[in-house]
């Protein structure tokens, strides 16, 4: 079984030095996660001196014995296998090595995303059975929830990978969204059992024998549709449609500045639709959603979106709880101990 444990309280280490709006956007998340999350306390993990005169020049407050130092960054521009070994002092490596000791629930950084992706693989450890972990995304769909596995954390894979990944994908969606019986879709260029490549071809026949409730091929159309709870593919094509998904709500907000500039009389209509239109675009904003979770490795991994936001932050501690709260690890290594794949 897993070695992964819930500490009591649940402890939620943020990496500071993390984001293209580090530190400042990750101190003013982990402000207020700790204001608005219940039953979760927050830790700052970075150059600690930079923190507190940061806080001290923005007059925050922030509990100081809550910010564990590390003398390194790992920089966005760093080769991930390379930096993890030269920075052992560094946020990342440290913040993984603090969930791996169990002094901490869950690990969040919008930091060097293969950075984090190895340091949680190869410091907190792949859960048995697991080949590869992988990193899913919730995606804004007609059908509700709609989540696609991998985005990016695999960019070649063999048939098993995306039997694994939509196993831990079900367990995922079941116990955060509350789906009994997710359904599973393999992503391909066609429904027709025949149509993909050889990757996809013999994944559908392994998933076709799996447990898992597999509805079979789906299309890119069919993910905002909401045809499949759970969307599985390779990180190459699970990456490219994650930033196209990014995107549309900069294409929406384009499109109504453009048809309210044609007249007064469409500029107020726009006018009066703001509120309900706020709403709509909240719904396909990636700070709603926080992070994404690294599934597969032996403790919670939460990764974030480079430019995240205070409020990113936040919602990835968020998502880092209800990980914590569910007991999402050890679910994971339960269901794949109970499964063999060819």
């Amino acid at each position: 079984m897993s070695s992964y444990h819930n500490p009591d309280p649940c402890k939620i280490l943020i990496d500071a030095m993390g984001g293209d709006n580090a530190p400042l956007a990750c101190i003013n998340g982990a402000i207020q996660a700790q204001q608005s999350i219940e039953n979760v306390d927050v830790f700052l993990i970075g150059k600690k001196q930079v923190l507190l005169d940061l806080i001290s020049k923005q007059k925050l407050s922030f509990d100081s014995n809550k910010i564990i130092d590390a003398s390194e960054v790992i920089e966005m521009d760093d080769k991930p296998a390379q930096a993890i070994k030269s920075k052992k002092d560094s946020s990342i490596v440290r913040g993984c090595e603090l969930v791996k000791s169990k002094e901490f629930s869950a690990f969040v950084s919008a930091g060097n995303t293969g950075a984090m992706m190895a340091a949680s693989t190869l410091i907190m450890g792949r859960l048995k059975g697991v080949s590869r972990p992988t990193m899913g995304s919730f995606m804004p769909s007609a059908g509700g929830i709609t989540t696609v596995f991998d985005v990016g954390a695999n960019v070649d894979c063999k048939p098993r990978f995306l039997v694994e990944f939509a196993m831990m994908g079900s367990i995922f969606v079941k116990e955060i969204y509350k789906i009994d019986n997710p359904k599973v879709g393999l992503l391909s260029v066609g429904e027709e059992d025949t149509k993909g490549n050889e990757v996809v071809l013999e994944a559908h026949k392994l998933l076709k024998m799996s447990k898992l409730n597999f509805i079979g091929n789906i299309e890119g159309r069919d993910i905002l549709k909401g045809t499949a709870n759970v969307v599985v593919c390779d990180g190459f094509v699970g990456n490219v449609v994650l930033k196209f998904g990014e995107s549309l709500k900069v294409l929406l907000k384009h499109l109504l500045i453009e048809y309210a500039s044609q007249s007064i009389f469409k500029k107020i209509k726009v006018g009066l639709l703001k509120s309900t239109l706020n709403k709509v675009l909240k719904s396909i904003d990636y700070q709603e959603y926080g992070g994404v979770p690294l599934l597969g490795v032996d403790g919670i991994s939460i990764i974030g979106h480079g430019s995240s936001t205070p409020k990113a932050i936040k919602n990835m501690v968020v998502r880092a709880k209800e990980m914590h709260d569910k007991d999402i690890v050890n679910k994971i290594q339960k269901a794949l101990s109970e499964i063999e794949i060819e």
